[in-house]
């Protein structure tokens, strides 16, 4: 991640041309946006590769997010052989693209690269938007989701998740001896490589929201305890000796501090830690009820979590000290897995119901109830850092057992989606936009 070294990263165009084209996303059902993604042009020595690569690569990026449909290279009537050209409006137009991505890839010496891209209004026929970086050549593939994140939030207002990585747990094994391991992805299921070696069963892991570190629950030792790991050291840290099993751990907005889950005695309850210092505190204390799942507001000043004090499994949110608890879940069936939006607005969770589980998202006070899937069994969603998308486990059944895989939604219900995995998969987590 530190090799990155984005040194260059220049705008082509002033502010003032930024105002002609735009998605609206605030509707429902969005008809996605025809776009087309040309190959980046280079040099012989292997620019025009990578070039082409980093073109599927922002394409695969775009129509992923169901915003957006590229045109296939077969229907263009214009072939750009220097990224940099303006291309003939009225060719694009033709074949319906109302943007057009070109750029170029051009190697620097033995290992470095030159990348730059232009986006492109064909109806206002002027450049929208366009930077360039240059990085180590073994970079090509995150620069291309920075491209993307560049296009998406201009013609969508909206910050990007591309450039970002999704944390899980790939399962592999027969159903009685399932080997669990940590697993680690770029979110479009590439770069794919494992954490931990199965020897212990692991679960739940969560990002930082500023650092490359996750909190997970793991089974070493076989006493159930929270895990802390930095990513780029591969230093893991058990964090503290309970008297009791510790499990269900978040960050805090800022990493500094982490909430989890201590049972002991019949009872659960939400504990807060200091990072920092170790320093414990507890939140809840309902006699021989199950308070778990906790998960901080944006601002750190709230939380919610998941209790069955009411007489069944309900959403609760209460001060970040944790006072002044309130239920704010009271449709029908059970509420688990809640988990707050990086925006504020909304409330994500698992809701099972009627021999089926769904995926839904609630204004914190409780209103505005909406389920987003239904299935056999789907749960723990996550956000991606834009709040826009949330990632799941969905689970099928099967005469050789249930297998699991992750699938992603958008906040409208639209856009279902596999997040492929090169085995089952559950517990997903979505990374914060990785540090540059």
């Amino acid at each position: 991640m530190r090799s990155l070294l984005l040194l260059l990263s220049l705008m082509f165009l002033p502010a003032a041309a930024s105002a002609q084209l735009k998605i609206d996303i605030t509707r429902g059902n969005v008809d996605p946006l025809p776009v087309a993604v040309t190959p980046f042009t280079g040099t012989p020595a292997g620019g025009a590769d990578v070039g082409r690569q980093i073109a599927e690569v922002i394409a695969g990026d775009l129509e992923r997010s169901g915003l957006f449909k590229p045109i296939s290279a077969s229907a263009f009537i214009e072939q750009i052989t220097n990224g940099d050209q303006v291309p003939r409006f009225a060719d694009w137009r033709q074949i319906n693209a109302q943007a057009v991505i070109s750029g170029t890839a051009t190697p620097v010496g033995a290992d470095r690269l030159r990348v730059s891209f232009r986006l492109w209004d064909m109806l206002a026929e002027q450049q929208v938007a366009g930077k360039e970086y240059n990085t180590f050549a073994r970079n090509w593939r995150r620069v291309a989701h920075l491209i993307s994140d560049e296009i998406y939030k201009r013609l969508t207002g909206e910050s990007g998740y591309f450039d970002t990585r999704i944390v899980y747990v790939s399962e592999t094994g027969p159903a009685n001896r399932k080997i669990k391991r940590l697993a680690i992805m770029d979110q479009d299921g590439e770069n794919n490589k494992f954490l931990t070696d199965g020897r212990a069963l692991v679960l739940t892991p969560r990002f930082s929201p500023n650092t490359q570190e996750i909190l997970y629950m793991s089974y070493a030792g076989r006493q159930p305890r929270v895990f802390l790991r930095d990513l780029q050291t591969g230093r893991e840290e058990m964090l503290g000796r309970f008297d009791g099993m510790s499990f269900a751990p978040r960050f805090n907005h800022d990493g500094s501090r982490m909430l989890m889950s201590i049972a002991k005695g019949g009872q659960t309850s939400i504990y807060e830690m200091d990072l920092r210092t170790r320093q414990m505190r507890r939140l809840t204390d309902s006699p021989g009820n199950i308070d778990t799942s906790p998960s901080y507001s944006p601002d750190g000043k709230y939380i919610t979590f998941n209790s069955d004090r009411g007489g069944s499994q309900q959403l609760y949110v209460m001060d970040a000290n944790g006072g002044n608890i309130k239920r704010i879940s009271f449709g029908e069936g059970r509420y688990g897995t809640p988990v707050w939006s990086p925006r504020g607005d909304l409330i994500a969770f698992t809701k099972m119901h009627a021999g089926s589980f769904y995926i839904g998202v609630m204004r914190p006070d409780g209103s505005g109830e909406r389920l987003l899937t239904q299935s056999w069994l789907d749960e723990g969603p996550s956000w991606a850092p834009n709040g826009r998308v949330l990632v799941f486990t969905r689970e099928f059944p099967g005469r050789q057992g249930s297998r699991s895989r992750l699938y992603s939604i958008d906040i409208t219900g639209h856009n279902l989606r596999e997040v492929m995995t090169p085995t089952d998969a559950s517990d997903p987590a979505w990374s914060p936009l990785l540090p540059m």
